[in-house]
């Protein structure tokens, strides 16, 4: 008896050699895997026609030149200092913000970067050309910016000490005078603007106002004083764009006096003027404007106390909470629209025009009373 069939006892068959091709479909797959990793590759490391701001140092008014939360220096310095006069102990903070920039025409982020920072609500994605103008290198904006920061300082103690009572000579001075405008060949570099139709002008925003209310049907009497003497000369105002204008940069000539230092390094633009303003009538006052407690603000100042817009206001909230730990923030009632649907939970925002606005802000904080009549940039 056999155990095994003749067909179990051959040999076994050798194994095929030949392969199934894998699907089309299978082959494209890993093609576009290959090509969305080659991608991913791309993205990470090309540069990005964008720039990110996000929240910078904070610097308290009221204390040192450095940042808030960083350890002290044995060289630190008072940020302000007013040296001549009596000066009042303070408390608690009035912090200035700024945004850091990361990214330049010359190094730009990458697309990754800009990708994460799109979705954090403290960062805002910029094009490169909106914050770096065409034509303008990275050190001409830092030297703009700069230029900004001493002439907001200037601005800033003018309307202090004006608000305090102070008196000091003060002017509108002609700055530049542009060619081809009704004002070239009329006024001079260093012209001294006194009147407009005989109103007086003690600020920059009045000269703007009195000239939109001349309009430009008819020719705006101004008075000017040139080398000591006075006179009037007749100027008919064009347009620019929604603007009634002469055709000069205009600015503000000071003697105040008594020095007030502001040391501030590495920082510009003209954001800072109100807080400036704020920390020196703090010092300058008996009593603290803020109760001691912690305050932020942001806005431009001129000598006249009017508060102006800004930008990178939603970056410094996030600052202001996060870094400095204020609960209250003072920004320009014309920033609002950027503010609203975007306040951090635990900042309370108050709307402010005028130095006037600010120190009522500042008077209902530091009393704990109500602030139910105050203006305030809503919620959402």
């Amino acid at each position: 008896m056999s155990l095994f069939s003749d067909d179990e006892l051959q040999p076994p068959a050798e194994e095929s050699t030949t392969r199934v091709a894998p699907p089309r479909r299978v082959i494209a797959g890993w093609i576009a895997v290959g090509v969305a990793f080659a991608l991913t590759l791309v993205l990470a490391v090309a540069p990005a026609p964008f720039v990110i701001e996000q929240p910078g140092p904070v610097f308290n008014t009221l204390g040192k030149d450095q940042p808030v939360g960083s350890k002290e220096s044995d060289k630190a310095k008072p940020l302000i200092s007013i040296p001549s006069q009596k000066t009042y102990p303070t408390s608690g903070s009035l912090d200035l913000l700024t945004v850091s920039v990361v990214g330049n025409p010359d190094q730009r982020p990458s697309w990754f970067d800009i990708i994460a920072a799109w979705f954090q609500p403290s960062k805002a994605v910029l094009p490169v050309d909106v914050v770096f103008p065409p034509g303008t290198t990275t050190e001409q904006s830092n030297a703009e910016n700069a230029a900004l920061m001493v002439n907001s300082q200037q601005d800033a103690v003018a309307a202090a000490l004006n608000h305090l009572g102070y008196e000091f000579p003060e002017a509108v001075a002609v700055k530049q005078v542009i060619k081809g405008t009704p004002a070239a060949g009329v006024l001079k570099v260093d012209d001294e603007i006194t009147s407009v139709n005989g109103e007086p002008v003690p600020g920059v925003a009045t000269l703007r106002e009195l000239i939109n209310k001349n309009g430009t049907d008819k020719a705006a009497e101004v008075g000017i004083i040139r080398g000591g003497a006075a006179s009037t000369v007749s100027i008919t105002p064009v347009k620019s764009g929604a603007q009634t204008v002469l055709g000069i940069g205009a600015g503000m000539d000071y003697t105040f006096p008594f020095d007030v230092k502001i040391q501030l390094d590495n920082v510009g633009g003209p954001s800072a003027g109100q807080m400036f303003a704020l920390g020196i009538m703090d010092q300058l006052t008996p009593g603290y404007l803020n109760g001691g407690k912690k305050v932020a603000g942001t806005g431009t100042i001129d000598n006249e106390g009017n508060i102006g817009p800004i930008g990178g206001i939603r970056q410094k909230m996030y600052a202001a909470r996060d870094t400095g730990g204020a609960t209250y923030f003072l920004a320009p009632a014309t920033n609002c629209n950027e503010v609203t649907g975007h306040i951090p939970s635990g900042l309370h925002v108050f709307a402010v025009k005028t130095l006037d606005d600010s120190l009522a802000a500042l008077k209902a904080i530091s009393s704990g009373g109500s602030t139910s009549g105050l203006a305030t940039c809503p919620a959402s």
